[in-house]
């Protein structure tokens, strides 16, 4: 069984835990598998707006696909979340990706 196999089994059993959907996610987006990628982090959102990473990992894999506006408006979205929430490192991560974004 490899890692992605035991993430969704694991998801199966606790479907509620956005961290099982966030590291779904980032193999599926190692794996080239953008669209569910992109999928996997939508849900880890729903279930914690709050999960900052995600929006982040979001950005890359829409920007990966060539959805680079998408991408920027998730950055700046994650932005703001992790503003709200006084979570710097996520802040400064977010922020500085969406600058990117926007060059």
């Amino acid at each position: 069984m490899n890692r992605l196999d035991k993430l969704l089994a694991l998801r199966d059993s606790q479907p509620d835990d956005p961290e099982i959907h966030y590291m779904i996610a980032l193999e599926r987006a190692k794996e080239g598998e953008g669209d569910q990628a992109i999928a996997g982090f939508d849900q880890c959102l729903r279930l914690d707006p709050e999960f900052h990473y995600a929006y982040y990992h979001k950005a890359v894999t829409l920007e990966s696909l060539g959805r680079r506006e998408e991408a920027r408006d998730v950055a700046e979205a994650g932005a703001e979340r992790a503003r709200e929430a006084r979570a710097g490192k996520a802040l400064s991560e977010l922020t500085t990706l969406y600058e990117s974004l926007r060059a």
